[in-house]
């Protein structure tokens, strides 16, 4: 008899357990990332070099010799890859480089976007492309005066590849990117 009794309360006690706790499960909502970059001010940036540009103050400057620099961005694990080359004659050279540069990231790119760049008072020429998709680089471009100077940047990760992921980071530096372009000054 006691068996009975210990058996059904036991029962009992399984069947409210069970029922007690019906709340239907809700999904949690989809979470993003608010990665929010505070603005940094532009300062102009002077080297023993035939340019000058303004650049992020929140960045640093590195010279990596013969009038090439970086500008990194610690907190977003990303670099700005400055390279000039002297024109001598070399301009269809240069200007293909560049571009097949860009190209090289169709394989990973979802779509390559392109803008011309002219600025006419400071003889500035250039191309400015951004490229979707898990690809290497997210923004590079060129600029020249077509006689004597060439400058490209592209900018880089330290991270695996993922859009999704940098895409914030990426946002922010295409930006000062383009503000590079257009400070720019041969002297």
């Amino acid at each position: 008899m006691i068996n009975k009794i210990m058996g059904l309360g036991l029962l009992g006690l399984t069947g409210i357990l069970f029922t007690a706790c019906k709340d239907d499960a809700v999904p949690k909502p989809q979470a993003y990332l608010n990665l929010e970059y505070p603005m940094g001010t532009y300062k102009p940036f002077e080297a023993n070099c035939p340019y000058t540009f303004g650049y992020n103050s929140l960045a640093t400057v590195k010279d990596k010799g013969n009038c090439s620099f970086t500008i990194e961005y610690p907190k977003m694990k990303a670099t700005i890859y400055l390279t000039y080359k002297p024109v001598n004659n070399n301009l269809e050279s240069l200007l293909r480089d560049a571009e097949e540069l860009t190209y090289k990231h169709t394989i990973k790119a979802d779509a390559i976007e392109t803008q011309p760049y002219l600025n006419r008072d400071k003889k500035v020429y250039g191309m400015f492309s951004q490229v979707g998709g898990d690809a290497a680089t997210n923004a590079q471009f060129y600029v020249t005066d077509s006689t004597r100077h060439f400058l490209t940047a592209s900018m880089y990760f330290y991270a695996k590849p993922n859009f999704d992921s940098v895409m914030p980071a990426a946002a922010y530096i295409k930006e000062d990117m383009q503000n590079i372009m257009e400070t720019l000054k041969w002297k």
